[in-house]
């Protein structure tokens, strides 16, 4: 059986037969509608806003989300295809655990975050845009700085630790992403893609297929995530269908002076529907036309990780993630390693409690940050 791809650019498992995935926590009771309503990031961050950062080509723009206003930050990267959102319920339950801030932000061509150079998708520019935004945040003295990323966004992280674009980092957390097995999962990656869909009808729709299909295995996480990772299209303009019944109803106008405001009237309401029919949401990002940098995202991963001096933490969904260099690290204590079982991929979305228990946990255990008055741990 071919392995799934639970370590590359994707925050996600590839579907299994069937709908849910064992550990899914969508079974209900019969009868009983799901809701797949989006939901709002205003209900788990406190602030949004845009990082303007120069370039050699002008200015960036990042959107972050954040909460908090004392502690040590914890700076979020996210997987390929997702965006800061994919943080929102995971934020709400640390933030209520110790003394914290939270900065998630939108990596280049994710989310809404806008570059000039969207496809330059490179470790090496990622890691530098990351440094540039805290930069642009914190000044010259930056706040001590806890790095958080998953699969993609675990490797970017570690690329951002191992060249110091942090001056003030505290410690490192890399979740469900080894070198070995994202290495070994690259060559299936295209066909992945291509299996999901490339459309939707709506954003609930769009949800509604993430949870079913156990890319996200918890609804919550994915009716605010979901947002992140797909865009509305309007298809109107460029569409023959429209711009032919456009056409026919001016026809008819010209023939028939007397049925003008009739005419507009059905021009108008047919135009309505053909919005409404044609308005559909895609993926934000096209992971396939970033192919060219996969390896690099991934080939050394192991090796930089343990070469990072600050304090780490590796999560992963399952122990078959481990490879060889690790194992030997872990069997060495050159890192903290837990492992949370049920989860898909996206372990932070899944398990968001498990996720913050633990970082909570060893972030306390190495005295970055206390637990907050009135928590029970």
């Amino acid at each position: 059986m071919e392995k799934q791809l639970h370590l590359n650019l994707l925050a996600s498992r590839p579907p299994m037969a069937g709908g849910f995935q064992s550990g899914s926590k969508m079974k209900m009771g019969p009868g009983r509608k799901r809701d797949f309503s989006p939901l709002a990031w205003s209900q788990y961050f406190e602030t949004m806003e845009d990082v303007e950062v120069e370039n050699e080509n002008g200015k960036d723009i990042f959107r972050i989300y954040c909460s908090g206003s004392h502690g040590p930050v914890l700076l979020l990267l996210h997987g390929g295809g997702h965006s800061a959102l994919s943080w929102a319920v995971f934020t709400n339950v640390i933030y209520n655990r110790i003394n914290c801030r939270v900065v998630a932000m939108d990596l280049r061509a994710h989310g809404d975050t806008k570059v000039k150079n969207p496809d330059d998708l490179s470790a090496d520019t990622m890691a530098k845009d990351i440094g540039k935004v805290v930069e642009a945040l914190y000044g010259e003295n930056p706040p001590p700085i806890m790095i958080i990323g998953h699969s993609m966004g675990g490797a970017i992280a570690v690329h951002t630790a191992t060249a110091n674009h942090i001056p003030s980092l505290l410690g490192l957390c890399v979740i469900d992403v080894v070198e070995g097995t994202a290495m070994d999962a690259l060559n299936s990656m295209q066909n992945f893609l291509r299996s999901r869909p490339k459309t939707f009808k709506s954003l609930e729709n769009a949800i509604e297929w993430s949870v079913k299909s156990g890319q996200i295995r918890n609804i919550e996480s994915a009716r605010v995530s979901m947002g992140g990772q797909v865009k509305k299209c309007e298809e109107t303009t460029s569409s023959p269908g429209v711009s032919n019944s456009i056409g026919e109803g001016i026809i008819e106008e010209e023939e028939d002076e007397e049925a003008e405001e009739e005419s507009n009237k059905k021009r108008m309401k047919e135009d309505d529907q053909e919005i409404k029919k044609e308005s559909i949401f895609t993926w934000r990002v096209e992971l396939s036309k970033t192919e060219k940098y996969w390896e690099g995202w991934f080939r050394g991963l192991s090796a930089l990780f343990l070469t990072c001096p600050v304090p780490k933490l590796l999560l992963l969904a399952g122990v078959d993630r481990l490879d060889k260099d690790l194992t030997i690290g872990q069997m060495q204590g050159k890192f903290q390693m837990q492992v949370l079982p049920q989860c898909g991929h996206a372990v932070h979305e899944d398990a968001p409690e498990k996720v913050a228990d633990a970082l909570a946990t060893f972030m306390v255990r190495h005295k970055f940050t206390e637990f907050k008055e009135g928590y029970l741990c």
